[in-house]
């Protein structure tokens, strides 16, 4: 079964247009693993590199946990997967991390942001970040996420041809 990724539209609205392009990024990712074996999902491409794309997947829930619970709702919302123990946790503990739970907790993840957008009603609505100076904007909370997906999606493409033989970069 292939993964649905409808293309974002060529012109529209600048919300419709920003979180057409998120979506589109977030079906990437889940395409470049769509079909792969667990172990295939935590192969690493380059040692000592800890990159995965299990491990991807489990950082982008806590990137959009952190950008839409807490950034944006302002809600308490501790990562899921690392801490001030572990702060690649992400990444370092895919060994024997649960495939399932790490995708139901990504979707998850993403399902709420796509209700926290919506309850902003503008664009340039403030969030909070506890780490940096400065308040996030809705928008730029929309352009920094499609960024860093589109970024991780690269490194999919490369994890993706590691784990299988022949793969299509263009998946």
């Amino acid at each position: 079964m292939e993964i649905p990724r409808p293309a974002p539209p060529r012109s529209a609205p600048e919300r419709e247009m920003l979180e057409a392009w998120l979506d589109f990024h977030r079906m990437t990712l889940e395409r470049k693993c769509h079909g792969l074996s667990p172990a295939q999902l935590r192969r690493r491409a380059v040692p000592p590199s800890a990159l995965s794309l299990l491990g991807l997947v489990r950082h982008m829930a806590d990137v959009e946990r952190n950008w839409f619970r807490r950034a944006l709702a302002h809600e308490e919302a501790p990562p899921h997967y690392r801490s001030d123990q572990a702060p690649n946790g992400a990444f370092d503990q895919v060994d024997t991390a649960d495939v399932e739970e790490a995708f139901a907790t990504w979707r998850a993840e993403c399902t709420h942001a796509r209700t926290v957008v919506a309850s902003c009603s503008d664009l340039d609505a403030f969030g909070r970040d506890k780490a940096r100076p400065g308040r996030p904007s809705v928008r730029w909370v929309l352009v920094h996420m499609i960024e860093e997906y589109a970024r991780h999606n690269g490194h999919a493409d490369l994890l993706r041809e590691c784990s299988v033989k022949n793969a299509s970069i263009f998946y």
